[in-house]
């Protein structure tokens, strides 16, 4: 899953704690740090979330895209 390494790219390059994503998804560290790793699967809503936040599409995220900027159609 190639998105994994996306999340924890995306973060690191924040200079952010995972514990500082939770808070954002309004989550527990441990449980984020699942989805990182891949344990458990990244809701919807927290994808769209994360999107938000770091300004770049769910695509990219997901890793259907390397283009980091949001569509402007």
């Amino acid at each position: 899953m190639y998105y994994l390494q996306r999340l924890k790219d995306l973060r690191e390059d924040m200079d952010l704690q995972q514990s500082d994503i939770a808070k954002l998804l309004k989550t527990t560290q441990p449980q984020y740090s699942r989805y990182e790793t891949g344990e458990r699967d990244l809701p919807i809503r927290h994808l769209v979330t994360l999107a938000d936040y770091y300004n770049v599409s769910t695509d990219y995220i997901l890793g259907r895209t390397n283009n980091k900027k949001l569509s402007t159609k």
